[in-house]
């Protein structure tokens, strides 16, 4: 069996337990995912099974994509997963949903929302300099240099730059409530990324 699934994020909602908790859940429309081609140890180092995500029209598939897929529909996405035991799957295997179950604890991974380039008080959350008449700096970053010992700016020092569209991945979030038939997974809390974002659902002991 697969340790994950892709999913696409939908958006944020609530739902509401028996004693009439609100809990904020993040909807994922999770999988299917097919598997396109097996990669076993003896051969490439690895037990991992690269799976298919999202079908793409006929139009836009070239011969390329047609000899890597072969049998199989030409998909959008390609990733890797780990298995347990790679024997057990086929190519052209489906899994969906039903990898995870309701309460069960999971990592996901996604892009952030991409802020563009941004000053070092919204990206690193700097005080700023004074405000008042007679101050040049405001919203500016400051002395960044060591004179002439060393220098040089060291590296890693926190400047402007781009904020954002970074991975990030959320540790131990659970899943409240799972949807079969719509391919819908309902998650405890905010998942990285914007809505329509590509997220990676994986099976946490956490």
């Amino acid at each position: 069996m697969l340790n994950g699934l892709l999913a696409r994020k939908i958006g944020m909602t609530q739902v509401f337990e028996e004693d009439g908790t609100a809990l904020p859940v993040t909807v994922l429309q999770s999988g299917p995912v097919t598997v396109v081609q097996k990669k076993t140890l003896e051969k490439d180092g690895c037990n991992h099974v690269q799976v298919g995500f999202e079908e793409i029209p006929e139009r836009k598939v070239n011969k390329p994509i047609k000899g890597h897929f072969k049998a199989q529909a030409p998909t959008r996405i390609l990733r890797e997963f780990e298995v347990e035991n790679i024997d057990e799957v086929e190519v052209g295997q489906v899994f969906d949903v039903s990898l995870f179950s309701e309460g069960e604890s999971i990592t996901v991974s996604g892009n952030s929302k991409g802020k563009g380039f941004t000053g070092v008080m919204k990206r690193h959350g700097f005080h700023g300099q004074p405000a008042s008449h007679g101050h040049r700096g405001h919203r500016g970053t400051g002395s960044i240099g060591q004179c002439a010992t060393p220098a040089r700016v060291f590296k890693g020092k926190k400047m402007h730059g781009r904020h954002g569209n970074s991975k990030v991945t959320q540790l131990g979030l659970k899943i409240v409530k799972i949807l079969a038939d719509e391919a819908i997974v309902l998650v405890k809390g905010a998942v990285p990324g914007p809505n329509g974002g590509l997220v990676t659902i994986l099976k946490s002991n956490r």
